[in-house]
């Protein structure tokens, strides 16, 4: 009994969301690449662990480092995520973290337009015909609706908080 309710207060492993009609992910790994982006929240670790079968500890040891105090995915040589695989995608696509659950809705590209407009060109899962306002409405809505939004910034990523205003 004392197990099953243990179970209960553990974050699911979700379904990754790609329900969104401006954005339809091509899993190019575009937005794999880049040391020091993919933040590992509280949450996140719950949920990466029980998709790959580890301890906490363990997942840090392989996988982790700390940076500014936060925890992240480390990067292969290729400067991509190292759990990306080109022609195959994310290999913990079931366990991501929001931050990868929530591209391309981050802050810069929903407040700013010319942060989107880059996205946009950069993205092949960015609907070309999609203007800012709409991209923003949607992408906060995609947020809201995943429960993606971030609050913490000592311990979740900066890309996905929207209550920041600088």
């Amino acid at each position: 009994m004392e197990e099953k309710e243990t179970q209960q207060s553990e974050p699911e492993i979700a379904a990754p969301v790609d329900d969104s009609p401006v954005f339809t992910c091509q899993m190019c790994g575009q937005c794999c690449r880049g040391a020091g982006g993919i933040v590992v929240s509280p949450k996140d670790l719950v949920r990466i662990t029980r998709a790959l079968h580890l301890t906490d500890e363990e997942f840090i040891a392989r996988y982790g480092e700390w940076r500014g105090g936060k925890l992240q995915i480390r990067t292969g040589e290729d400067n991509a995520c190292i759990f990306f695989r080109e022609g195959s995608g994310c290999m913990v696509h079931e366990g991501k973290p929001d931050v990868c659950r929530a591209w391309p809705f981050f802050r810069g590209n929903i407040v700013d337009e010319d942060s989107f407009l880059m996205a946009r060109e950069y993205c092949p899962g960015i609907d070309k015909n999609c203007d800012h306002a709409t991209f923003a409405r949607e992408g906060r809505a995609y947020l809201e609706k995943h429960d993606l939004l971030a609050h913490d910034r000592d311990r979740e990523g900066r890309a996905v908080n929207l209550d920041e205003t600088r």
